[in-house]
């Protein structure tokens, strides 16, 4: 199992390769609400000070978390570059005239 942090931790890291990646390039796609579903397990541990952790059910390991009760959800994401309160581009940097 993968935490939920790391999860989206690479979910960003990926976002980011990718808007460098299209540096220069002539056709932009603007990134919207990203969906992403997974299945959780949850984790409370039992002594003072305790908290709760969901734990990301790799693919093909749904049966190993059946005495944790695995659950299903959906997180929707709304990115957005820091500073700007814009959506990113993952193209790259905007063009004049572009938001």
């Amino acid at each position: 199992m993968i935490e939920l942090a790391s999860v989206i931790r690479d979910l960003r890291e990926e976002l980011e390769q990718a808007i460098a990646a299209a540096e220069g390039a002539s056709l932009r796609f603007e990134l919207g609400t990203i969906e992403l579903e997974v299945s959780v397990a949850l984790e409370r541990t039992g002594h003072a000070g305790a908290k709760v952790r969901f734990w990301v059910v790799e693919s093909g390991g749904d049966a190993t978390v059946n005495s944790t009760s695995a659950q299903r959800i959906t997180l929707a994401l709304q990115p957005t570059l820091t500073g700007s309160g814009n959506p990113p581009y993952i193209s790259g940097s905007a063009a004049p005239d572009e938001r």
